[in-house]
């Protein structure tokens, strides 16, 4: 893999690490801040909303800067928002912090993995994205428990000056590694960017997108409170069961990217089934410590393996049905990853607020997870639907 990909992957750890490091950190922000447990998980969801909107407009508004003083200009605004929120003397104020940050986040994804895919040949561009969201997992697996551990012995905002410390890190790392010149497509044009919205196929897989990451965040955003109140897990223990869950997330998402370089729809397929499944068994081990840690193996293995290949199909069916707006579509995609995010928290602070408690939260999800499922196995039929008919075409015509 060429060396620019690590200086993506180590901004990705930075954005990933402020993205997840508050799930852990819940508890001690809403005892803080003096709020309820469903408000402090809007934190999870505001910063969601803010990529899930700030992506694909921000992505199409800077379309035509060249992509490394776009990149430095974003990691510039990631350590904004981290600051603002390490210093807020509000809960307002936080919010308005992990909205910038969010900004930086939604523009740097969907720029980023067409630059990654770009990097190397196409038989190993699903690989060379996995590559870069790998930052993503190695930050759940070293940065959430690290920032869960800082935030717990010296308060959370002291968490977020540690994260802004990452991005002056990530800055630098793209300075030095990435190159000057860096090929892009040309930007799309308005009516362009909404006939990207306008395809029903792509409708389609940032529908599987949305329900299939949003599934997972309906338990992910509360599992440190379920940990402790319901597997009875201390406090201080909560930050080592999230580095195992990382180190699952991390093994998952590699061989996701390489089982998608052949078939990313087959790859989802079979990767939604298994997640709703374990999902729906997490609800019945929650209560027992040592079936609880094999089941969230097993769940951190399967919650992100299918990041990489959703985006490459999302790319592929985007050159296909609307090859002037590649980076749009992709912007759109990383909004539906977020829009999944911001929705599954919403929802589990949701259940959390009934009577049926923060046990549920994995019954939700599965739900979640079987919607992207049965969307995905519809999305295959048409693509199959598809080939035959260019295939007669191409008979009848000879």
């Amino acid at each position: 893999m060429p060396l620019a990909l690590y200086a993506l992957t180590i901004a990705a750890y930075a954005i990933g690490t402020t993205e997840f490091v508050i799930v852990g950190l819940l508890p001690t922000v809403a005892n803080d801040l003096a709020i309820s447990l469903p408000l402090a998980g809007l934190i999870v969801s505001i910063y969601a909303l803010g990529v899930t909107f700030g992506a694909p407009v921000l992505t199409a508004l800077t379309g035509r800067l060249q992509r490394k003083p776009l990149l430095l200009g974003l990691m510039a605004l990631f350590i904004l928002g981290n600051m603002t929120a390490a210093l807020a003397p509000s809960y307002g104020i936080l919010l308005i912090g992990r909205v910038l940050s969010a900004f930086a986040h939604g523009v740097f994804f969907s720029v980023g993995a067409t630059i990654a895919a770009d990097l190397v040949p196409e038989n190993r561009r699903a690989s060379a994205i996995a590559l870069m969201f790998m930052g993503l997992t190695v930050a759940i697996v070293t940065g959430v428990p690290l920032g869960t551990l800082i935030g717990q012995t010296f308060g959370w905002r002291a968490t977020f000056l540690a994260v802004s410390g990452l991005g002056v890190i990530a800055f630098l790392s793209i300075l030095a590694l990435l190159p000057s010149r860096l090929s892009k497509a040309e930007p799309a044009g308005l009516m362009e960017q909404l006939r990207v919205l306008s395809s029903g196929r792509l409708l389609l897989v940032f529908a599987m997108t949305a329900f299939g990451y949003g599934g997972t965040f309906v338990t992910f955003t509360y599992l440190a409170p379920m940990l402790q109140q319901i597997t009875g897990f201390s406090e201080g223990s909560v930050s080592l069961v999230l580095v195992l869950y990382g180190l699952a997330i991390a093994v998952g998402n590699l061989l996701g990217g390489r089982v998608a370089d052949r078939d990313p729809v087959k790859a989802l397929t079979v990767l939604f089934l298994l997640q709703a499944l374990v999902l729906a068994l997490f609800a019945f081990t929650a209560p027992y410590p040592v079936a609880a840690l094999v089941t969230l193996a097993a769940l951190g293995f399967l919650s992100f393996a299918n990041v990489p290949g959703l985006q490459l199909y999302v790319v592929q069916l985007a050159k296909q049905v609307r090859p002037g707006a590649v980076d749009v579509a992709s912007a759109l995609n990383i909004a539906a990853f977020n829009l999944g995010i911001a929705g599954g928290a919403f929802i589990g602070g949701l259940v959390v607020d009934t009577p049926l408690g923060l046990g549920s939260t994995p019954l939700f999800g599965a739900a979640l997870v079987a919607a992207a499922l049965g969307l995905t196995i519809f999305s295959g039929f048409l693509d199959r639907r598809s080939i035959e008919e260019a295939s007669n075409a191409c008979e009848s015509r000879a």
